[in-house]
């Protein structure tokens, strides 16, 4: 017994090694496009009747600015007040829009860079709970929360990015809200950032604020860290005033844009999936006419994001198996169009961290990143059908997402994986098995994935350590870092010109740090 816990405790230790970032078994965007619930013809149906929803049926509500623009490039305006799409329109903004896409970590080693099918995952939301495991019930999210949040995603690998996960039901005023928001996430992580403005003129704010962050308005275009996810439409088919209002202030302001839509089958979408697909795509590209109207290039992601309806009650269903087939085609044809591409999978509609929420993760994530969608938001965390946050639960997604990234690697073939040398040497060698074999050490972490909290004992070992619970685990991970880790990428310097400029809600020593002379800071 001595010597099998001494094996596998050797074994561990090698497992838990550091490992060069070159040697890692998944990185950041790993290649996806294996699933294709599309067939060709089906594309091709799909993309022509885009089309047509552009050009014979096209947006109401445009506001003046998006008229005037959009008229500039070919654009026509109805008696109907509906902003209709020629085909020869949407093409021109297709030559020339930005494809190959990078969005900057505030630190560089967490670039993503958004080509062909490369894979990556983001949280998202705008939870107004907290799903608290421990107490069995939810309360109303606050600032804190949303710090935290940055902090523990900091710490999760397979995150690629962290986009706003709660509402700050704290703070009652908007404009100090949308600050708020931004200024929490960026002091959270190092990683790209995406948030979102209930009005143009906050953001406007927002972005002197990032200026301050990045050193001046000249180091922040060169490298925006942080994206708008952008709602420009109401589905179906209707824009938005305010935030056609904030596209233009992200694209001139030199902020890469989100263009999201999120009908809902079967209600604010057609119930057939085809016609989902097909009406988020052409309110997407109606977005990205607009964005290259105002600036040829601008950097813009196509959010298609249809959810799902339960058609027996009208309500969400973010864990359904549509939603996975959904993100998986809405992601299809962002690889057919060659352009950068967010949807939305992970979010389950069980309430708490248990079979239902862990499967329905599973599943979706899996469609969608062998799919090849470039950001997979709503990645982590979100319960309820994105009514609830739950912070534990971004580390046990951590191992989730880390596991649809190896599926989505895949498998290489080479005359060195197939192993002919190493089998003939077991086989006619009588060793009986390949545990002995350099090249089972040699691929031990690079070919394999280990969950960092996932349970993979022996009944009997299971026992002997105490029988762990995963939930358990996580909120041991969660107190360490919440008690521990305070990144300090920005300097106090920064932080007093931020804090005399604006109103921050969150003290210091929230961030480990002791409070400036009051009389400097704003109140």
């Amino acid at each position: 017994m001595a010597r099998r816990s001494n094996a596998r405790e050797a074994k561990i230790a090698l497992r838990k090694a550091a490992l060069a970032e070159n040697l890692k078994p998944v990185h950041p965007g790993e290649t996806g496009g294996q699933y294709k619930p599309l067939t060709p013809a089906n594309i091709e149906q799909i993309e022509a009747t885009v089309y047509r929803i552009l050009e014979e049926i096209g947006f109401a509500d445009a506001n003046q600015h998006c008229i005037e623009t959009c008229l500039s490039v070919g654009a026509t305006y109805g008696e109907d007040k509906r902003l209709r799409f020629p085909r020869a329109v949407v093409d021109d903004a297709l030559s020339k829009c930005r494809r190959d896409l990078i969005l900057h970590g505030q630190d560089p080693k967490h670039d993503l860079e958004l080509s062909g099918s490369r894979v990556h995952f983001s949280t998202a939301g705008a939870a107004v709970m907290i799903a608290d495991p421990v107490k069995n019930e939810y309360r109303e999210t606050s600032a804190q929360d949303l710090y935290d949040m940055a902090r523990i995603t900091d710490n999760c690998e397979h995150i690629h990015m962290f986009q706003r996960t709660c509402v700050l039901r704290d703070i009652l005023n908007n404009h100090d809200m949308d600050i708020n928001t931004a200024y929490n996430a960026v002091m959270g992580t190092t990683k790209h950032i995406g948030a979102s403005w209930t009005e143009a003129h906050h953001l406007e704010d927002t972005l002197k604020m990032l200026h301050l962050i990045a050193g001046g308005e000249d180091k922040w275009r060169e490298r925006p860290f942080m994206s708008i996810s952008c709602c420009h439409v109401v589905p179906p088919m209707k824009f938005t005033d305010e935030a056609l209002s904030c596209i233009k202030v992200a694209v001139e302001g030199g902020m890469p844009v989100l263009l999201l839509s999120a009908g809902q089958s079967g209600a604010t979408a057609p119930a057939c999936l085809a016609g989902a697909v097909a009406q988020a795509w052409a309110e997407c590209l109606g977005g990205l006419v607009f964005v290259n109207a105002i600036k040829p290039g601008a950097p813009a992601i196509l959010g298609t994001w249809p959810f799902v309806s339960d058609l027996r009650t009208g309500a969400m269903s973010g864990g359904s198996p549509e939603q996975a087939i959904l993100s998986s085609a809405c992601a299809q044809m962002g690889n057919h169009f060659n352009l950068p591409t967010g949807t939305a999978c992970g979010m389950t509609d069980a309430k708490f961290p248990d079979f239902q929420a862990g499967a329905e993760r599973a599943y979706t994530l899996s469609c969608a990143a062998t799919s090849g969608a470039n950001i997979i938001y709503e990645s982590a965390g979100m319960y309820a059908s994105l009514l609830g946050a739950c912070p534990e639960s971004l580390l046990m997604d951590n191992d989730v997402i880390g596991a649809a990234l190896r599926i989505t690697r895949g498998i290489e073939v080479n005359e060195k994986t197939l192993s002919f040398d190493v089998l003939k040497d077991v086989c006619l060698g009588n060793r009986g098995h390949y545990l002995g074999a350099g090249q089972t050490l040699e691929v031990m972490q690079t070919e394999y994935l280990y969950p960092e909290l996932g349970d993979r004992l022996s009944p009997n070992e299971w026992a002997e350590q105490g029988k762990p619970v995963l939930l358990d685990k996580a909120l041991a991970r969660k107190k360490e870092i919440l008690d521990n880790y305070f990144p300090n990428h920005i300097s106090d310097e920064v932080d007093r010109q931020i804090r005399e400029q604006f109103k921050i809600f969150l003290p210091r020593a929230a961030f480990g740090r002791a409070e400036f002379d009051v009389d400097s800071v704003a109140s």
